[in-house]
């Protein structure tokens, strides 16, 4: 049954706790019960889900609608800026360099599909894109190691030279030694429209959802017992499986537990400019674009709006979640403004606003889906910075982790890191 008109943002009731009408004092009396005989007894959930970006999100709703019992938490308010899940456009597509993520990616769309016809919302815009690969110092192979992993899961391309990119999309300037590989499947997901469904939707099959409402920590019950306490600024709770999806705060919750993920956390930035003639940047004369070049950097035809967005992908601008500045750096902008300038000219062109947000990247760019070997009632998910395009398989497989204990995916590569290097290969 489709769900229609589900809305993207909910209002505030009772200091931020949002919710079926539920106010502070009733989130925190159904997060512990007295009995009769003065016993304290927490509610038992099957799943609980910390961190309510798209990944949490997206397993919320796909733990719901297997039949368990969920409880999620979001530490801000819903569809906040301080993550990766905010502002409106996010790349999808099947082609990756490697097989495990393409494979991956062909059975999301299926369950973006799924999930479209679910929430009777249209989530994605096929656009058609391109990857450019330039032949510099060290990266000559890159187009060939790409076609081949797409070869691998039979996904159809066309492999383009600079003359066929100029006589088909005459916006960009591209040298001569730039290989171009074009799927047609490639588009645009609607990033905060989403997150909002999948809430909207984890609701509807039962989920209770909880935001402004931080978790301290995660406590394995007693050996032999299983499953998990959760302790949080508004009560404990208490589930046989607990799924963190908290990104660049994952640390804070697997110290406590004996276990470090090496993640490098950075403030990005994605600029939107109005070029000169929006006409001819709309989705259907311009694709979504990515130059992988020894510097990576993005773009995005009109959507919604008469601008095209575009940024540098990882900037290396270090930094925690307590030191955000939530300022964009000029520099970066200067960079990127100074490649679009050689790339898709434009001297009239201008840049209209920038939005920042938060890259958490794990070891070798490769996503955590994974139980904790210790501990294995409490699983992992972390998209390093690329997952968004992948977000409803990503989900469901964390939510087939939780509930049912295993998935039909091949997750073999996306295990607990160890090693502290990340690379910046889309």
């Amino acid at each position: 049954m489709a769900i229609t008109g589900i809305p993207m943002y909910y209002p505030h009731v009772d200091g931020g706790i949002r919710d079926e009408g539920l106010s502070l004092r009733g989130l925190k009396s159904m997060a512990i019960k007295q009995s009769f005989f003065g016993e304290i007894k927490m509610d038992q959930f099957d799943v609980a889900v910390v961190g309510l970006g798209v990944l949490g999100s997206a397993a919320a709703y796909y733990a719901a609608k297997k039949g368990a019992k969920v409880i999620a938490f979001e530490q801000f308010e819903f569809g906040h800026v301080h993550g990766a899940s905010h502002d409106t456009s996010r790349i999808v597509r099947t082609s990756n360099f490697t097989p495990e993520y393409v494979a991956l990616a062909k059975s999301a769309y299926k369950d973006w599909a799924e999930l479209e016809k679910s929430a009777g919302q249209k989530l994605l815009t096929i656009t058609g894109g391109v990857v450019f690969f330039p032949e510099e110092p060290n990266t000559p192979a890159l187009a060939t190691e790409f076609t081949k992993s797409l070869d691998t899961n039979d996904v159809p391309y066309e492999l383009l030279d600079s003359q066929e990119v100029k006589s088909r999309w005459p916006q960009f300037q591209i040298p001569e030694n730039v290989s171009t590989v074009y799927t047609a499947d490639t588009g645009i997901a609607h990033a905060s429209r989403t997150v909002s469904t999948f809430q909207a939707l984890a609701r509807a099959h039962g989920a209770i959802l909880r935001d402004q409402t931080r978790v301290d920590r995660v406590v394995p019950k007693a050996s032999g017992t299983g499953g998990v306490v959760i302790k949080t600024s508004n009560g404990q709770f208490q589930a046989a499986k607990v799924v963190l999806a908290t990104d660049a705060w994952i640390n804070k919750l697997l110290s406590p537990l004996g276990t470090h993920i090496p993640v490098s956390v950075m403030q990005e930035q994605v600029t939107y400019f109005k070029p000169t003639d929006a006409a001819n940047f709309e989705s259907d004369r311009f694709p979504v674009w990515i130059w992988n070049g020894a510097t990576c950097y993005y773009g995005f035809p009109c959507y919604g709006e008469p601008t095209i967005k575009a940024a540098r992908d990882t900037s290396n601008n270090f930094m925690t979640p307590e030191q955000r500045t939530y300022v964009h750096s000029p520099h970066l902008l200067n960079q990127l403004s100074g490649f679009l300038e050689n790339f898709i000219p434009d001297k009239a062109r201008q840049p209209l606003r920038t939005i920042t947000c938060q890259y958490t990247i794990t070891p070798d760019r490769q996503f955590v889906i994974s139980p904790l070997e210790n501990h294995p009632d409490i699983i992992v998910g972390l998209g390093a910075a690329h997952a968004f395009k992948f977000a409803p398989a990503f989900g469901r497989v964390l939510a087939e982790l939780a509930v049912d204990g295993t998935t039909k995916e091949d997750i073999s590569k996306f295990g607990i890191p160890t090693a502290a290097t990340y690379s910046s290969k889309l």
